[in-house]
């Protein structure tokens, strides 16, 4: 009676047997092979499309520094540190792109001010401060504004934004550097409010716990516990937020007038900017292929990339911080 019971246990609890048979085990071996090879050849394939886009702006960019009848280092030096950019003209075409890359430094910096502390509190109120019901309907509503095409963020910014900051603020025109940083710090904040928020709420609740019962009150414990503890991922929050604004470009195409210049007084934001995602966008379609013009696109396409490539990289480290610190 003993060992029929002992037995029946023994089928429950392996249902299987223990014993692979040869074919089960060649089986699960190829499975096995399968997967880590479709695994391998899907992140190669990753990979490779990232490097052949270097490669591709690259070449695509290097005929702007070696052929176009000037040193490759005088070129270089108009490139990055003369604000005249006059590609189409017959005479004497001039590439400087200083005042362009301050106008995508104007609109991406000003929407970060407005989107990071924003965003932040957003965060900092659903993950410690909104009840669970409230959360469960708070953020899906917030993060549905990531899913909006940014034309439709341009059609407002021109129909809507545009007017009110002529008739309320006095502006000569409303397509200028604060109306694209205004709709680009929309555009900013779900990736902030969810990355931030995901930080605050990995700060273990026995750390909250442990301050209570020091005595800090509830706002004493998030600025001096729950933040601290999570400022990697509130960096990384940060960095992905300000990767979205650089990268834009309809929406600062549409609603920062697209004028090369740099603002006189520097922090009037109420005068047109042009960003360097719009002025590959607005001058692609419209340059013969092979002219210095053309290549000087891709020129400017080539800053872009460097300049997101290091803010990811800069991410991908904070990020790595705080997986680091939940442990």
């Amino acid at each position: 009676m003993t060992t029929a019971v002992s037995q029946s246990d023994e089928a429950v609890r392996f249902p299987r047997p223990l014993r692979l048979t040869f074919r089960d085990d060649l089986r699960s071996t190829l499975l096995s092979w399968f997967v880590k090879s479709f695994l391998f050849v899907v992140t190669f394939c990753s990979v490779a499309a990232v490097l052949l886009i270097f490669v591709f702006v690259i070449r695509q960019a290097a005929p702007f520094f070696t052929e176009s009848g000037v040193s490759p280092r005088e070129r270089i030096t108009e490139f990055l540190t003369s604000r005249r950019w006059f590609p189409e003209h017959q005479a004497h075409p001039e590439y400087g792109i200083l005042a362009i890359i301050a106008g995508s430094f104007y609109v991406t910096v000003t929407s970060l001010l407005i989107a990071v502390p924003t965003g932040l509190l957003a965060a900092v109120f659903l993950s410690d401060i909104a009840s669970f019901r409230t959360r469960q309907v708070c953020k899906p509503l917030i993060e549905i504004l990531a899913a909006i095409p940014s034309v439709a963020y341009g059609v407002f910014a021109v129909m809507v934004v545009a007017p009110w900051l002529q008739k309320h603020l006095g502006f000569s025109t409303g397509t200028n550097a604060l109306n694209a940083s205004i709709i680009l710090s929309i555009m900013a904040m779900p990736t902030i409010i969810s990355v931030a928020e995901d930080a605050l709420t990995a700060v273990g609740r026995e750390i909250r716990e442990a301050s209570y019962g020091l005595g800090a009150t509830r706002a004493e414990t998030l600025l001096r516990v729950v933040i601290p503890a999570a400022h990697s991922g509130i960096l990384a929050a940060v960095i992905l937020g300000m990767m979205r604004a650089v990268g834009e470009t309809m929406v600062v195409w549409m609603a920062s007038g697209n004028a090369t210049q740099i603002p006189s007084p520097w922090w009037d934001l109420s005068q047109s900017v042009r960003t360097m995602t719009a002025t590959i966008a607005g001058e692609l379609g419209e340059v013969p292929q092979g002219t210095i013009h053309f290549h000087s696109l891709f020129a400017i396409g080539l800053v872009l990339l460097i300049f997101t490539f290091c803010l990811n990289l800069l991410s991908e480290h904070f990020i790595l911080q705080m997986k680091k610190s939940k442990r």
